[in-house]
C-alpha cells in the first residue's frame, strides 16, 4: 500500500494556480524526491499532503485514508525555516516536541538523550536555542522530526547548514531510517544528494509534473548520445557513427551520430575484433536533467 497517494490536486492564490492537476503516490519503505525550482509548488504540494492546506480539487490519501488527527502522532516534518522556539533550552525544547507526538515525558527524555549524543549536541543541551549555530539548529529540527519513530518522514532541504561531516551523519540516518521501513519524502536544491539517496523522484514546475520515475531509469531515459569505452588496442581513426572521439583517463569518449545507438556501436566493435574491457553510456547527472527540464519545458515564468 503506498504511504502516500496525490490524484490531480489543484490549488490556487488569488487567481494563481500554484499546483495544477499533481498526481503521484509515495510507496512505503521508499525515500522519495519531491523537486523544483524555488515557486514550482514543492512547499504547497506538502502542505496539502499534511492538511495545512485544503486543494481546490483532487485527493490526498496518507497513511491508508484521509488525514485526520490521530495520523500526525506518525508523521515528522522537517520544515525549511527552523521553528523551534529560540528563548528555551534545547533539551526542554525537544522533550516538549516529543511529547506532544504522543511520547511519556520519561521516553521522550530518554530518547532525545540518544539522538542529542548521536548528533553531538549532548553538551550543548542547557543552551537556548538562539545560541545554537544554524547547523546544530538544523540537526536540532531533524531531531523533532524523526524523536518519535515516525511512519512518515517529510524533510525539507534536511542538509542545509550542514558541514560535509554532519551532512554524511544526516545521509545515513535516512538510510536508516529507509531500513527501518520509515517512508522519506525529501525536498532538496541538491541534486547530487537526491540522486544519491532517492528511489524515485517527481520534478514539479510551475505547479505542473514534468519528470515523474525511478532515478536510475531516469537517467537512462536521458542519456545521451555519448559513451564511454577502454579498448585493449588503439582504435581505428574511422568508425562508424561516431561524431567526435576524446581520450580520457586511458580511455575514450565517443559522440555518437543521432541515428547510432550505443549497442550498434558495441556491435562493430565486436564485429572488428576490438576487445572492449570497459563500455558505459555515459548517464546525465539528476542536476544536468533538472536544468534541461526547466529550461526546455516552453512554461513562461
Amino acid at each position: 500500500m503506498a504511504t502516500i497517494e496525490v490524484e490531480g490536486i489543484t490549488k490556487s492564490f488569488n487567481s494563481r494556480r500554484v499546483v495544477d492537476e499533481v498526481s503521484f503516490s509515495v510507496e512505503a519503505g521508499e525515500i522519495f524526491g519531491l523537486l523544483g525550482p524555488n515557486g514550482a509548488g514543492k512547499t504547497t504540494t506538502i502542505r496539502i499532503i499534511l492538511d495545512i492546506f485544503k486543494p481546490d480539487s483532487g485527493r490526498v490519501a496518507v497513511l491508508g485514508g484521509a488525514m485526520d488527527t490521530s495520523k500526525l502522532d506518525r508523521i515528522g516534518y522537517l520544515p525549511e525555516e527552523r521553528g523551534l522556539y529560540q528563548e528555551t533550552r534545547l533539551e526542554e525544547t525537544l522533550v516538549y516536541l516529543a511529547t506532544l507526538k504522543g511520547l511519556s515525558k520519561a521516553e521522550a527524555q530518554r530518547r532525545v538523550a540518544e539522538f542529542l549524543e548521536k548528533f553531538e549536541l549532548a553538551e550543548h543541551k542547557k543552551k537556548k536555542v538562539r545560541e545554537l549555530s544554524k547547523g546544530m539548529q538544523q540537526k536540532a529540527q531533524l531531531i523533532a522530526a524523526l524523536v518519535h519513530k515516525p511512519d512518515l518522514v517529510i524533510v525539507d532541504e534536511p542538509f542545509s547548514a550542514l558541514d560535509p561531516i554532519n551532512t554524511q551523519m544526516v545521509k545515513e540516518l535516512l538510510r536508516e531510517e529507509k531500513q527501518r521501513g520509515t517512508t522519506v519524502v525529501m525536498c532538496s536544491h541538491q541534486m547530487h544528494q537526491v540522486q544519491e539517496l532517492c528511489d524515485r523522484v517527481l520534478l514539479i514546475h510551475q505547479g505542473r509534473v514534468m519528470l515523474y520515475g525511478q532515478v536510475d531509469e531516469t537517467r537512462r531515459r536521458f542519456a545521451g548520445r555519448e559513451v564511454l569505452i577502454s579498448p585493449s588496442k588503439d582504435l581505428p581513426p574511422m568508425m562508424p557513427g561516431v561524431e567526435a572521439v576524446t581520450m580520457v583517463n586511458g580511455g575514450a569518449h565517443l559522440t555518437l551520430n543521432s541515428g547510432v545507438s550505443p549497442q550498434q556501436l558495441l556491435r562493430w566493435l565486436v564485429e572488428q575484433k576490438i576487445t572492449v574491457e570497459h563500455f558505459e553510456t555515459v548517464m546525465p547527472s539528476l542536476d544536468e536533467i533538472f536544468i534541461r527540464v526547466v529550461q526546455n519545458s516552453g512554461m513562461s515564468e
